[in-house]
């Protein structure tokens, strides 16, 4: 019976993995058709609260502790960190860097964890024992294999024919932007670092939050709420075009009610869960599996490149969209040429956070 209960919180996270990573395939379907990023992230975050908030009542009503305006407090930084500010940090990470790039940042975030767990003593290192010893080997590992996914290029296992037209299209991109690569790399990179410290400190935040308020459903519909309203605000305040909300055809509408009751809903009331029972950094030690598992998912019929799939992955397909986009931008602006060709791999970053938004 004690093994079953060990074995729960894993299971949970691999099986929230696998959920998530089936949103990533939907939200990257959208995303590269044009969809407002943050439009996305405000409808999913309202569909968890809507989801969620009947559910909280039924199952929660007779154990939920009061709800303090400390409480609120928590909850509404946690749904920053969680989902609209870091979402955001991750998207003009995207813009001013790479994909490879911001996806090694995504892998770190179980480092993150890890290291600002310390100071908090909510996570101990014994270097003398096995336990003490596996956690900094984790560490190191973890690390090599973000650098590694960043630095190294990798060779095609099928066609070869995939890599010359990312190694083109990435070229073409790097001498678009050359004048501006390295002002544009270091606001990226603080941007990625501050997205992937927001991302670790939802976890950190979450295991203050379920010890004062143990319900996991009514605290994850409060945080979609007021992430929600922290999303729909940003959007609006960057683009007020108001036809970027309106849904188009069927697939938009299931990843949009997918994602919200899944991805943010569901998927987020397990994280808490397992958060309560194993602590915050085994919760986020299962970060770079939904990546894994996207990548398997799609694994198209002649092969990818194992190291660098998620920028073929963006660039096949989409550089005639992205040629025609700058192509109409050129006249306005000169610098639109470039944004035109990033911001058509910017879903691939996107979908690799399911942080919810």
């Amino acid at each position: 019976m004690k093994s079953s209960d060990k074995c729960k919180p894993v299971a949970a996270m691999i099986t929230i993995d696998f959920a998530l990573a089936i949103v990533n395939i939907l939200l990257k379907t959208v995303l590269d058709k044009g969809m407002n990023h943050l439009v996305l992230i405000t409808y999913r975050l309202a569909i968890s609260a809507i989801f969620l908030a009947p559910i909280a009542y039924l199952l929660e009503r007779n154990s939920r502790p009061k709800l303090t305006t400390s409480i609120l407090c928590h909850l509404f930084f946690s749904a920053v960190v969680g989902a609209s500010l870091t979402q955001y940090c991750f998207l003009i990470g995207i813009e001013y860097t790479s994909a490879t790039f911001a996806c090694a940042f995504i892998n770190l975030v179980p480092v993150f964890t890890f290291v600002m767990a310390l100071p908090f003593r909510l996570e101990t290192v014994n270097i003398k024992s096995n336990s003490g010893r596996a956690k900094v080997l984790g560490t190191l590992v973890c690390v090599s294999g973000a650098m590694l996914l960043s630095l190294y290029k990798g060779t095609p296992l099928f066609n070869s024919s995939i890599s010359q037209v990312t190694t083109a299209a990435s070229n073409h991109t790097l001498e678009l932007t050359a004048a501006k690569r390295t002002e544009r790399w270091t606001i990226g990179s603080i941007a990625l670092v501050a997205g992937t410290f927001f991302w670790s400190s939802w976890f950190l935040l979450q295991s203050k939050i379920i010890r004062r308020y143990p319900c996991q459903y009514s605290s994850t519909a409060i945080m979609s709420s007021f992430g929600a309203i922290q999303s729909a605000i940003l959007s609006l305040s960057i683009d007020r075009n108001l036809s970027s909300w309106i849904l188009k055809g069927k697939v938009e509408i299931l990843t949009v009610v997918y994602s919200g009751i899944v991805g943010s809903g569901l998927c987020y009331v397990g994280m808490s869960w397992s958060v309560k029972k194993k602590g915050p950094v085994f919760t986020a030690a299962f970060s770079p599996l939904i990546q894994i598992l996207g990548a398997m998912f799609e694994i198209p019929p002649n092969g990818f490149n194992c190291c660098n799939y998620w920028t073929v992955h963006s660039f096949v397909g989409e550089e005639q969209r992205c040629t025609e986009l700058r192509d109409s931008a050129r006249p306005r602006r000169t610098d639109q040429g470039p944004r035109a060709t990033i911001a058509c791999h910017q879903g691939q970053l996107r979908s690799a956070m399911s942080l919810e938004s």
